[in-house]
C-alpha cells in the first residue's frame, strides 16, 4: 500500500516541478523583455523631450491691436501737493486711460484723506473707475531709490487692476501736459506700441565718480521719517556684467518693457535693481540701464523724455521753476508735458486757457465730452465715446516732434549709444 502511493507521488510530482520551473521561466523572460521595452521608451522620451522651465513660459507680451491706444499714468507728489494733484490729474483726465495718483507718506494723514476721498467721490472717477489711488503709500526720498521702487509700485498696480493699456508714464505734482489727451491718443495711434520714449546715454563722465562708484543709503528703505540720503565711505567699481547708462527721470515706457522690468525672467531687472538700491538719483539710471542691456528691447529706445525743462547750466541737474516767460519755449518745443512748475503758477493757466481749452477747475475738452446729446446721460456718451478722437492744433506740434525722432539720420545710432 505504501509502495502504491510512493507510486501515485512521483506520477504528479514530476511534472509540478516542470511546470514551476517552466513558469518561472516565463515570467523571467517576460520581465526582461518588459524592462527592456520600458528602458528602450524611457530613453527616447528623455531623448526627445525638452525641459520645461518657468523661464521658458515666459517672454515678451505682444502688443496690442487696438488702433486707439491707452495710456497708464502715474501722477505722484509729497507734502503740500494735493491740490496740483488734483489739478494735473484732470487736466490728463481721459476715459480711455489708466491713472494711479500717488501721495507720499511725508502728506499728512488729513491731506492724503481728502485727496483719496476726491478720487473716490469725482463722479467720472467713480463711474468709469479708471482712477485709483495708491492706498498703501510709500516714503519716497528725493534722489532716492525709492523713487524707482515707487514707479514700480504703481506700474504693478496698473498692470493688476488697470486692465489693457499700452504705454506706461511717470509725471509728478509740478508736471503739466502741454496738449490734450486727444492730441496725444491720435499721434500716438500712429506708432509702433512697442516704442519706449526714455532719453538715455552711455556717456556717463563725471557721474561715474560722483555717482556710480560711491555708495548711498536711502533712509526711505527703512524708516518711515523722511531725510536726505546719507553717504557711505567706501567705494565701489563700475560693473563689468552690464554696461551702465543714465539720462532722464521722466519716460514714457511700452507695456512689454514694463512687464519685463517686473516679471524680470531672466534675472536682469533684479540684478540691476540691487544695484541701483545704493546708487544717488538711481531713477535717472534704472530703466536706461536695464533697457539697454537688455537683447529684447534695446532696439525700441526713442532718445527723448517727451518733456520740456528748463535746465540749469552746467550741469543740468536743477530745472528751473518755468513761468510765463518760458511759455513759447514751451510751444516751440512740441514736447506733450513740461516741468517744473511752481504750486498755482500763473502760467498754468495760460496753458489751460491757449493750449488746453480747459475751465478754472474743469476737464480738458475732447471728442469724448465736447458734444453731449442733450437726450442722453452724461456718462453713457462718454462710454460710447471713448474710441472718438478730436484732434487739435496739439496734435501737429505733437506729430512733428515725433515724425521727427523717428525719422532723424541718427536715429538708430541714439539707441543705446
Amino acid at each position: 500500500m505504501e509502495t502504491n502511493k510512493s507510486q501515485k507521488k512521483r506520477k504528479w510530482f514530476m511534472p509540478l516541478v516542470f511546470s514551476v520551473l517552466f513558469s518561472s521561466f516565463l515570467i523571467f523572460v517576460s520581465i526582461s523583455v518588459s524592462s527592456n521595452s520600458f528602458s528602450q521608451l524611457y530613453r527616447a522620451r528623455v531623448k526627445n523631450e525638452v525641459p520645461h522651465f518657468v523661464e521658458s513660459k515666459l517672454k515678451v507680451s505682444d502688443t496690442s491691436s487696438d488702433s486707439v491706444p491707452r495710456i497708464a499714468y502715474l501722477i505722484s507728489g509729497s507734502m503740500g501737493d494735493g491740490e496740483s494733484l488734483k489739478r494735473t490729474l484732470k487736466a490728463l483726465y481721459h476715459p480711455r486711460n489708466q491713472y494711479a495718483v500717488h501721495l507720499d507718506l511725508e502728506a499728512s494723514a488729513d491731506e492724503r484723506l481728502d485727496l483719496a476721498n476726491f478720487v473716490r467721490n469725482e463722479p467720472l472717477f467713480s463711474k468709469l473707475g479708471n482712477v485709483r489711488m495708491v492706498a498703501k503709500a510709500n516714503l519716497v526720498t528725493y534722489r532716492g531709490p525709492t523713487m524707482v521702487t515707487n514707479t514700480l509700485h504703481a506700474a504693478a498696480i496698473l498692470l493688476k487692476e488697470g486692465g489693457d493699456w499700452d504705454w506706461f508714464i511717470n509725471l509728478s505734482a509740478s508736471d503739466y501736459p502741454l496738449v490734450t489727451q486727444d492730441d496725444m491718443l491720435h499721434t500716438f495711434s500712429s506708432i509702433p506700441k512697442n516704442l519706449n520714449f526714455i532719453e538715455h546715454t552711455s556717456d556717463i563722465g563725471w557721474k561715474e565718480h560722483q555717482r556710480a562708484r560711491p555708495v548711498i543709503i536711502d533712509p526711505g528703505l527703512y524708516s518711515v521719517h523722511k531725510s536726505d540720503v546719507f553717504w557711505v565711505s567706501e567705494k565701489r567699481s563700475v560693473p563689468t556684467q552690464y554696461k551702465l547708462f543714465t539720462g532722464s527721470a521722466w519716460m514714457m515706457l511700452s507695456r512689454p518693457f514694463v512687464e519685463y522690468c517686473l516679471w524680470g525672467w531672466d534675472n536682469l531687472p533684479r540684478i540691476v535693481l540691487m544695484y541701483y538700491a545704493n546708487f544717488l538719483s538711481s531713477p535717472e539710471g534704472y530703466f536706461h540701464t536695464v533697457i539697454c542691456n537688455a537683447e529684447e528691447f534695446r532696439n525700441t529706445t526713442v532718445n527723448h523724455d517727451l518733456h520740456f525743462i528748463s535746465w540749469d547750466n552746467p550741469p543740468k541737474q536743477h530745472p528751473h521753476f518755468l513761468t510765463a516767460d518760458d511759455y513759447q519755449r514751451m510751444v516751440d518745443s512740441n514736447a506733450p508735458f513740461a516741468r517744473k512748475f511752481g504750486r498755482n503758477e500763473t502760467v498754468l493757466d495760460k496753458i489751460d486757457t491757449e493750449l488746453l481749452g480747459r475751465n478754472a477747475d474743469g476737464y480738458v475738452p475732447g471728442k469724448w465730452f465736447s458734444e453731449v446729446n442733450p437726450n442722453m446721460t452724461f456718462p453713457n456718451h462718454i462710454i460710447k465715446n471713448i474710441t472718438q478722437l478730436k484732434p487739435g492744433p496739439g496734435a501737429e506740434r505733437l506729430k512733428r516732434l515725433i515724425n521727427g525722432l523717428l525719422s532723424a539720420e541718427d536715429f538708430q545710432t541714439n539707441q543705446c549709444s
